[in-house]
């Protein structure tokens, strides 16, 4: 069996750190009543004392302050999932939501007749391209776009870009208690 599998895996750092850090002190008390009853009077067991109550303290400075970090380490991983969650929740609404207002928007411009190349031309106008960036991007001549932008006009019967952005955004609010509270 792996130990991925059997959930022992190594010891984490911190831990080791700490338990090196207690059996040192424990170790030097160990010396230091081995030393004898008088030992601990004179500088050299003075001098261990601190060394054990560093050792130890240290020890449980460092344990007490890994154990904060993992909680709060895990308290933010917790938030951090949360967000996902809600992130992945809207985007699964956004993608429903544009796949219906892209359904709707081609089907409006198939009502008006329009054809493959003029409604490429068409999504590209609605989203802000010049005829020279739309020529580049599709690999035409900026004449080309031009007329494919006038065919749309005209079989739509909207006056240009203004008109024809209007046509599909006019009627797209913000939900009432968004705009009530703009006012």
């Amino acid at each position: 069996m792996s130990r991925a599998n059997d959930g022992v895996g190594p010891v984490p750092i911190p831990v080791l750190v700490s338990g090196i850090l207690l059996v040192i002190g424990v170790l030097g008390l160990v010396d230091l009543a081995l030393d004898g009853p008088g030992a601990w009077r004179d500088a050299h067991g003075i001098m261990e004392l601190v060394f054990i109550f560093l050792c130890i303290g240290s020890a449980l400075f460092l344990g007490r302050s890994w154990q904060r970090s993992d909680r709060s380490l895990a308290a933010m991983r917790s938030t951090l999932e949360d967000h996902r969650e809600e992130r992945d929740a809207w985007k699964a609404r956004a993608e429903t939501l544009l796949r219906g207002l892209g359904e709707a928007l081609d089907a409006q411009l198939d009502d008006w007749g329009l054809t493959p190349a003029e409604k490429e031309t068409a999504l590209f106008l609605l989203k802000g391209f010049s005829h020279k960036e739309i020529a580049q991007l599709t690999e035409r001549s900026e004449r080309t776009v031009r007329q494919h932008a006038v065919a749309v006009y005209r079989k739509s019967g909207l006056g240009g870009r203004a008109e024809l952005s209007a046509f599909f955004l006019e009627d797209l609010l913000l939900p009432k208690d968004v705009a009530a509270a703009g006012e």
